[in-house]
């Protein structure tokens, strides 16, 4: 056996051995099955109970709080311009650099390869429920973000703390359910450390290599992952060691820049195929509720979308809250309005924009055109050739801001569990990660990274909910105040 041999061995053992111990537990919590259809659909589209979980969750926050979904758009538009900020106000960071912080944990290969991933497993109906749920989210993503502010903590050293783990374990409390939210709030930091190794991390990792590797293939294999990982790890550690006003700083100067060549470029491929495009719409809604599919049919497109939505938006999952916690506001309904604006982008704008590129172009009929950020990148290049070049630098610049962001949010449920001395640790093996990430076979790393980020909506759902009277009185109040003339802008 030659030495090239051994090592494709060694690692390919590994893997196996990550599935099998690691992922494959996890999943069967996680991913337990409500019902089948066996109309010969994939396992993949088994009706699972944390997506019900989700669509529930975000559908009763849409209601409870009279679709501030709405309602408040505008409002959240105004506060992140900064018409509603003053000076002195308790906080690290601004709204904006609140919003590009989280936004950088999800806008990013989650848009660009889950959208392929959705339309390939459940075909182009998937995107009509990514956007479904991504509507209903904004709610879910208000209604945490105002927890997260509500309860947030202010350290002796100036830095603030704040998101589910606070509000989950005080807030409950304060409800004389402290027995179940500190046990909620356990359960939530264990599973959003998860998340930041695996589909904050991993999969990021993984999934801008193989963009890398399938622009330059003379730098792949085994020995191109080890480098990539490395390197990759590398300026994620010197980013990382400055906390959230760093994370802060470099999101707002990479998501809006992100964002617009992106988006920018889907859309003049839009505009070239502007005839085919009202198809492409039509294609996707029905689709969505295609009689010939069955109702497992359909219901397995709609589980593919409420699946990829939530680990592309993160709403419900109470990951957000802990980058808007950080925010400067002593108004803490204003930055659950700056939240809400996240799914709106993130969702609503650039998945179905993806999507709709990869229907025009026909990409997801093409049998050639891979999966996952293999597929959206065949989409882009039928029309600009040259954009492979140009997605893999974004792919990378994409998963780094997200690495970054989720780096935050497990480095604030590490100390929650463990305390801030042991901090160090946490990013060494985040780091470890990282590194693994690009090493590790894609199936296996999507699979963890959606176990573990999909698994923190469970203790979350319950506690938002459980504390949803608590935002409902201070929402009803801001916008009195609000309506009434009583908070001025500033310009």
């Amino acid at each position: 056996m030659d030495e090239a041999t051994a090592e494709a061995g060694f690692w390919a053992g590994l893997e196996a051995l990550f599935r099998d111990y690691v992922v494959a537990p996890i999943e069967a919590v996680i991913f337990f099955d409500l019902a089948f259809w066996d109309n010969g659909q994939p396992e993949d589209l088994k009706l699972q109970f944390v997506v019900v979980w989700l669509i529930l969750g975000a559908a009763f926050f849409t209601l409870r709080f009279q679709f501030v979904n709405l309602r408040g758009f505008r409002h959240a538009i105004d506060c992140v311009r900064g018409l509603y900020t003053r000076p002195g106000e308790t906080g690290e960071i601004s709204h904006f650099q609140a919003l590009s912080a989280a936004l950088s944990a999800t806008v990013g290969l989650g848009n660009i390869a889950g959208v392929a991933v959705a339309v390939g497993i459940g075909g182009p109906g998937a995107v009509f429920w990514m956007v479904f749920a991504g509507f209903l989210g904004m709610s879910s993503k208000f209604a945490e973000c105002t927890l997260g502010q509500l309860y947030r903590v202010v350290r002796p050293d100036g830095h603030v703390s704040g998101g589910a783990m606070h509000y989950l374990e005080t807030g409950l409390r304060d409800r004389g359910l402290g027995g179940l939210g500190k046990g909620l709030a356990v359960v939530f930091s264990v599973m959003c450390i998860g998340g930041s190794f695996g589909g904050g991390n991993m999969f990021q990792s993984n999934q801008s290599f193989a963009q890398f590797e399938s622009v330059f293939p003379e730098l792949g294999g085994t020995p191109g992952a080890i480098v990539f990982g490395g390197v990759l790890a590398f300026f994620v550690g010197l980013v990382i060691v400055g906390g959230i006003r760093r994370i802060g700083e470099v999101a707002g100067v990479l998501v809006p820049l992100m964002c617009s060549i992106y988006v920018l470029t889907g859309l003049t491929i839009l505009a070239m195929n502007a005839a085919a495009v009202p198809a492409a719409f039509g294609t996707i809604v029905s689709m969505a509720f295609s009689p010939e599919a069955g109702m497992g049919g359909v219901v397995g497109v709609l589980i593919q979308g409420f699946r990829r939505a939530a680990f592309s938006n993160e709403a419900g999952t109470g990951s957000a809250s802990i980058a808007h916690s950080a925010a400067a506001t002593d108004e803490p309904v204003r930055e659950g309005f700056v939240a809400l604006l996240e799914p709106f982008i993130d969702t609503l704008v650039v998945c179905t924009m993806t999507g709709l590129v990869i229907v025009v172009t026909g990409a997801w009929q093409a049998p050639d055109a891979g999966s996952g950020i293999q597929m959206t990148s065949w989409a882009f290049e039928s029309v600009f050739p040259w954009f492979k070049y140009v997605l893999s630098t974004t792919a990378i610049l994409f998963a780094f801001s997200t690495m970054i962001s989720w780096s935050y949010y497990g480095e604030q449920c590490w100390a929650k569990l463990f305390g801030d001395q042991s901090v160090l640790l946490y990013k060494i093996t985040f780091l470890g990660f990282a590194w693994a990430g690009a090493v590790f076979a894609a199936d296996a790393v999507i699979a963890f990274g959606d176990a573990m980020i999909l698994g923190m909506a469970f203790p979350n759902i319950v506690g938002v909910a459980l504390l949803s009277g608590r935002v409902r009185e201070a929402l009803d109040d801001y916008w009195s105040r609000l309506q009434a003339g009583e908070m001025e802008k500033v310009r």
